[in-house]
């Protein structure tokens, strides 16, 4: 399908309505009209759980980039940058480290700059790049990045990272969980939204339990990195939102 043929397609909000809108993979991307919404990037296990618990412990900003080469390119501009680059789930060779939020501790990130580039969380972010303002969602800071919507006046759209653009369980019962926060507002929401908040409907008594299954968790524990899955499950341990400003993901 050619460019104009999708933009015949794309989706909009309606007129007069806030639509509460989820993209379940980065593939749909160019299905919306991306500049009408505040975009949401989710990528549960791990990029945007890390990129929380690194804001939230004092990083001055993470870069997020799409290619390990444009992570690696950091090295010329001086000794001020932490390089992550991961893939696949493993720490890529000659990097300080990936997307495990054990990397982003106070005493690693506190007053330093991050370049990131992951599987599936950068590629998400860059995509959608036209939006009027975007920030990151995990269930580390659920309830304050919710408290911040509520007060936006805008169109909202979830997008998932999903897994080398396919869909996945983790990110879209995340979106479910900011929906049930959010539906009772006057939004209107798509299909995927519905069935995103039914998904957590289904899991919301048990998270953990309710994910255990998920393809990517699977990843990962034959990785051996279990805790990571663990910790990204946290619901509300910061409170720092953060969002793109020019090429940097700063504290809102």
């Amino acid at each position: 399908m050619n460019s104009t043929a999708i933009q015949d397609f794309q989706k909009s909000p309606l007129q007069g309505v806030r639509g509460l809108d989820v993209c379940l993979t980065p593939s749909l991307i160019p299905l919306y009209n991306v500049k009408d919404y505040i975009v949401v990037v989710i990528d549960i296990f791990r990029a945007t759980s890390s990129i929380c618990y690194g804001i939230e412990n004092g990083a001055e900003a993470i870069i997020p980039v799409s290619e390990v080469e444009e992570c690696a390119a950091y090295r010329e501009k001086g000794a001020g940058y932490l390089l992550a680059a991961e893939r696949d789930g493993k720490v890529v060779d000659g990097f300080d480290f990936g997307n495990s939020p054990f990397s982003y501790t106070p005493e690693k990130v506190s007053g330093k700059t991050v370049v990131l580039t992951t599987t599936n969380g950068t590629h998400a972010l860059h995509l959608s790049r036209s939006a009027k303002r975007i920030v990151i969602g995990s269930f580390l800071n659920l309830t304050s990045l919710c408290n911040w919507l509520k007060t936006q006046q805008e169109n909202i759209l979830l997008v998932c990272a999903g897994w080398k653009n396919n869909f996945n369980l983790e990110d879209t019962l995340f979106a479910g969980a900011v929906i049930e926060q959010l539906k009772s507002g006057n939004y209107k929401l798509d299909d995927p939204a519905i069935a995103a908040n039914d998904l957590f409907q289904l899991g919301k008594n048990d998270i953990p339990a309710y994910l255990n299954k998920t393809s990517h968790g699977e990843r990962l524990k034959k990785l051996g990195i279990e805790k990571d899955i663990a910790f990204c499950l946290q619901v509300d341990l910061t409170t720092a939102i953060p969002v793109l400003d020019g090429d940097r993901l700063v504290k809102l």
